[in-house]
């Protein structure tokens, strides 16, 4: 399939009345419902966009040195710098560079359960102090946008607006710079996945494709839309519904030779330790509920620091192997 089929969703909607409001909700429901993801209109002004993609293009443009001095092998939380090829998805290489930013916290000191073990401090770049400034102002940008489009959730699914919100006290953040060089010798940008928490917002650098998202035994190309992020949902989500919502494999695919292309994902999702609170759904939606997908090789457990933490050692066994080498036993 070659054809950009997700549905554009206006937030301006919330703010045009009731009628509107609903006519949003239900889109948001069947959207993730059908597909798991869409085009979400933000109105975001454009000064805001074209600053976070200046920013990113010379964080990456820094010297190499510059670079490693925040390389995530430095990092028990899995933050930072990953050099080109660093990465994996299914055990196969992603051929992107990218950094990796979270909820700026001290680290806890926790190792039982394991996955406490990712809160913690970020790395920043000394050569380009403004990258901070402008990460953590869209953070927080996005935070509010996160808890606006989780309450519209829940009410579309017939719950209260405010039934995910203990989850998030406080929540897991995680922005990545990705940059997806050209290359004539892989088509893996990023390999096939589903993400392991509750919602991405994801802003693709105007004008380029390769986002691929799977509708049954295909693919659907998702090219970027205007004033637009990608939205979709994580399994997280998907154990909340008892798989009435559906958190879709994905992928991307290399650039061609000559040419390169940024994105900019952000992943809201619940305390590391708070178990995602599970939504009676109304007798018509849980007939449409088919049970959260699992295979042996990807078990999802109902608190986002389990997924994480799994994600994060399949993905960086450098870092694992360094860092939690009482862990990696467990995911061989």
């Amino acid at each position: 399939m070659t054809t950009d089929a997700l549905p554009v969703l206006d937030l301006a909607d919330l703010d045009a009345g009731p009628e509107a409001a609903e006519r949003f909700r239900e889109q948001l429901r069947t959207a993730t419902h059908e597909v798991g993801f869409f085009h979400l209109r933000h109105h975001i002004e454009p000064a805001v966009v074209a600053e976070l993609f200046d920013v990113a293009r010379r964080f990456f443009a820094l010297p190499e040195e510059d670079k490693r001095a925040i390389e995530m092998i430095r990092s028990p939380q899995f933050r930072g710098w990953t050099r080109l090829d660093g990465e994996l998805t299914q055990g196969q290489v992603d051929h992107r560079e990218q950094i990796d930013v979270g909820s700026e916290r001290e680290e806890s000191g926790i190792v039982d359960p394991p996955y406490m073990r990712l809160d913690g401090p970020n790395q920043w770049p000394q050569a380009l102090p403004e990258l901070r400034v402008v990460l953590q102002a869209w953070i927080e940008r996005l935070e509010v946008l996160s808890h606006r489009l989780l309450a519209q959730w829940a009410l579309s699914l017939g719950a209260p607006a405010d039934h995910f919100v203990s989850t998030f006290d406080p929540a897991s953040i995680l922005l990545k710079l990705v940059k997806y060089p050209g290359t004539a010798d892989t088509s893996q940008g990023v390999g096939a996945h589903s993400d392991p928490g509750i919602l991405t917002l994801l802003l693709i650098e105007p004008g380029k494709a390769g986002l691929q998202v799977q509708a049954g035994d295909g693919w659907i190309d998702v090219p970027p839309t205007e004033d637009c992020f990608v939205v979709n949902i994580g399994e997280l989500m998907e154990v909340a519904t008892d798989g009435y919502l559906r958190a879709t494999q994905h992928r991307v695919t290399a650039p061609a030779q000559g040419s390169e292309r940024l994105s900019i994902p952000f992943f809201f999702n619940p305390a590391l330790d708070a178990p995602v609170p599970s939504v009676e759904l109304p007798p018509h939606l849980a007939a449409e509920a088919k049970g959260v997908t699992q295979d042996a090789a990807n078990v999802i457990g109902s608190r986002y620091g389990e997924n994480l933490l799994k994600a994060r050692l399949r993905a960086h066994p450098d870092v694992a192997a360094l860092h939690h080498a009482d862990l990696v036993s467990h995911e061989e």
